[in-house]
Formats: C-alpha cells, structure tokens, sequence
C-alpha cells in the first residue's frame, strides 16, 4: 500500500510522491522556548515523530530529512523576560533544554536539523529584501509589512473570507498599514530588546518570516511535508505560503500541508485561566510515564481533537504493563515489523487502527499458540510497537523505571536502581533481626516514589516501578 496523506491545502486525501525519493523533506514548525511545554505542544512532536519513522522505514533512514526549529526571538520570550528579570539567553537556553528532555522522555526522535531563529537573521533579512524589490513587502516607519493585496490567493490554505483573514489575525491596524491585513516581516526593537541591524533599522523579524526562512535554508523550495497544530493555519502557515511563494515566483512551497488537532482536558480547551493547563515535565515530575504519555496521545486520530487526562495516560500505562509483559523475551527485529501496522500507518497515519492491530497480536499470544509461532507473534508485537515509538525498552527496565529515570531532566526526585537495591537489603536485614516496625517505614518510603516490593516465598525481594 502506497502512503496516503490527507492534505490540508486540498482539504483531500492524496498519494505521497515525493520530490526526490533520495531525500524526502519535512519541516515542522517547533516550540518557543518561553515556558514548559504543555500536552498539547507535545501532540504534534508525536504526530511527525510517527511520520517521521515510517518515512524513514519506506525510503530509508539516510534517504529523509526532518527540519524542527526553535524560535529563540518573540514577543512572549521578552514579555517573560520582563516578567521575571531572567536574561533571555538563560531563558531560551533553560526552557530549550527542558523541552529537549520532555520529548526525549517521550521517545521522540531528535530531528535532522533544528535550527534557531537567531541563527539565520541574514537569511531572513535577505528574504524580506526580496519580497520588496518584487513590490510584495514595503517599509513603514521602522516596520516592513507584506502586502496581502499583492497575493491574490492569499487564504487559499484557511479559506477565510477577508473578514475573518483581518479578524482572525489579530493584527494590529495601525496607521503606516496601507492595508488592515497586511502583517509584519520586520519590527524596530528598542536598546534593551533583541535587535539586529538591517536597512530598515535596528530590529527583529516578524514570526512567521523565521519559518520561511529556515525551511528554505535547510529544505529548499519547494519541499515535500509542512506540518504543525491546527492552530498554525491561520495566520502562520498562510502567511508563511504568501512570503515564500511571492519570494519564488509564485512557485510552490510546500506540497503537503498536515495538521493535528487539539488537544482538551477533561472535554475543556487546555487553559492556564481554567486550571487545566498540564506541562509534560508536571506529568514526568509526578512519575508518570513517558511513554504512557505517548500511548495516550496515539489513541485518538492525529486530525481529530483528543481529550488526555490523567485517568486515560493511567489507562495508556496499563496497556503498556500488558505487552510488555507479553513481549520480554524477545528484542527488537526489524525484519518483524508486521504489514498490517504498515499498512494502517500508510493511510494517513491511523495510529488508533495501529493500535487495534497490536491488541490483536497480544490477543493471539495468549491464546492457544505455542512454541516457535507464539516467539514470532512476540517479535511481530515488539517491531510493531517500535513503529509507533513504543515498546523501546527492555522489559524489565520498564518494571524497574528505569528508562523514567534516565530521561527526566529532574532524576534526584527518585531513588536510582542501586539506591533501591540498597534500601532492600537494608529491610532484609530489619525483617531478619525481627525488626518489622523498620521494615514497614523502608517499604513506605519506596512506595512514596512508586517502587512495590512483592516478597518472595523464598525470602527474596523482587521489586518493580509503577
């Protein structure tokens, strides 16, 4: 089955043919790093990070590139600042490392590149160059805008009527604006914001040119597969579409344009004002899985909404314990990895039928098979689990956290593997001097960080991580 993929731009679900079969392009649009990254940013590293494997499964892994940025210049970045009394760089950098370990936590591939946004000034600043000696962009005061009006296909992606393309911008109208629509390429900074020298002034680009200009840089124009939030339609990716092709002739940008949905809590949109506002690293710091995060945001459609509370990540962990109880004897095999999880992937990444399939496979080895066709159905299980970045892990690390341990940036919170060991033969001695009452407080104390010891008829200890 070839690779089916629906495409925003034609509101349609089309065969993927890529450009250059030798290079498959994606690009991403990634975080601004101001603050934690929330369940709802991280839906969208999982979507590409799924895509991304099976690009990398159907061509070849030397044969895909994958562009994620970092926007380290914006508005909400200073706001924080300013807020906090924090250097920037010490904010940008923090809050970089942090989402680097949140989503490594999620077994999210690191892409091929990830370039920051003031990295490429020079870049962007040739790029708005371009659009006004084309008569596409104009200088204002400081400002250079883009000209809707001299993009009569502007809105082609979100289909708004101008109305709601002015209304749905939230731009400011302000008075060096020959049109209400028209947006931002550059903006003047003042002495103690980030700036940078151009010919229209101290200043620093508008967001959406850092995108244009780092996806052409590093993809190339035109390339195969735009993806972000829906949330990035309108204005971001349609802005995007007007800089990049006004700059190139009219030509084309990027063929694919893919979108997941959002993210709600409790059936609510996630919101700081309704207290519903879950980061990853709260959930990770709590002891939650990473992976059971994962799980949970596979569960539903990438197109459609998805409601994740903690009840269904508890859900998603339960699942987990299930196969990988099913699946510890085996390793990964490439060669395993099973046509109908291929084949769901490929229709426009049904990762809720992946899902189903896997369950199948748990369902057959318990059941009557045996033998060296119940070890292959494991191996199948195992690869199968792989294409959708789960099941990474040996099964008894997982029982043992340890994988929890190693990827969270905050690993002093739990005891290490050596400290458990420890603290157990600690209470077999308590429990040998007949000393139950100390025993009683060591066995407490692991269970405050989610470590169950189940005492043997042996006298040993086995212990597990929940």
């Amino acid at each position: 089955m070839s690779l089916t993929i629906y495409n925003t731009l034609t509101r349609r679900k089309e065969p993927f043919e890529p450009i250059d079969a030798a290079n498959v392009r994606m690009y991403v649009c990634g975080p601004t790093v101001y603050d934690f990254a929330h369940i709802g940013n991280a839906r969208p590293v999982v979507v590409f990070d799924v895509l991304y494997r099976l690009l990398r499964y159907t061509y070849g892994e030397d044969h895909v590139t994958y562009v994620r940025n970092i926007t380290d210049v914006d508005d909400k970045i200073i706001a924080a600042a300013n807020e906090t009394g924090d250097d920037i760089s010490a904010i940008t950098e923090r809050f970089t490392d942090a989402f680097h370990a949140d989503m490594a936590a999620l077994n999210a591939l690191p892409p091929d590149v990830e370039p920051r946004a003031t990295a490429h000034i020079p870049e962007m600043i040739a790029l708005i160059d371009k659009l006004i000696v084309g008569n596409f962009a104009y200088p204002a005061e400081g400002h250079v805008l883009f000209s809707v009006s001299s993009m009569p296909d502007y809105g082609k992606l979100s289909r708004h009527s101008r109305a709601e393309l002015i209304d749905g911008a939230r731009v400011e109208v302000a008075p060096y604006k020959k049109d209400p629509a028209d947006f931002v390429l550059w903006k003047p900074s003042t002495a103690d914001h980030p700036g940078w020298d151009s010919p229209w002034g101290f200043g620093r680009p508008g967001w959406h040119l850092e995108c244009s200009a780092m996806s052409e840089n590093h993809l190339g124009v035109p390339f195969d597969i735009h993806g972000g939030g829906l949330d990035l339609i309108f204005p971001h990716h349609e802005n995007e579409i007007a800089q990049s092709r006004c700059a190139h002739d009219g030509g084309e940008f990027a063929r694919f344009w893919m979108h997941n949905g959002y993210v709600t809590v409790g059936r609510d949109k996630m919101s700081k004002s309704l207290g519903n506002f879950i980061t990853v690293h709260d959930l990770l710091n709590e002891g939650i899985r990473g992976e059971a995060i994962r799980l949970a945001l596979l569960m539903g459609h990438y197109r459609q909404p998805l409601d994740v509370t903690r009840e269904k990540i508890a859900e998603a962990k339960g699942q987990l314990d299930r196969w990988y109880r099913l699946v510890d004897t085996v390793s990964f095999e490439k060669e395993y990895i099973p046509d109908n999880v291929v084949t769901t992937l490929k229709d426009d990444l049904n990762t809720p039928q992946t899902i189903v399939e896997l369950h199948k496979m748990a369902q057959e080895i318990r059941g009557p098979a045996g033998g060296l066709q119940q070890l292959e159905i494991k191996k199948k299980l195992k690869a199968g689990g792989y294409m959708l970045g789960l099941l990474r892990h040996e099964s008894v690390d997982w029982f043992k956290g340890a994988q929890t341990v190693s990827a969270r940036m905050d690993a002093v919170l739990a005891p290490s593997d050596k400290d458990v060991e420890t603290r157990i033969a600690e209470r077999a001695k308590a429990r040998a001097a007949k000393n139950f009452e100390q025993a009683d407080e060591i066995r407490e104390e692991l269970a405050e960080y989610g470590v169950i010891l189940e005492d043997r008829p042996d006298g040993s200890t086995d212990w597990r991580r929940e």
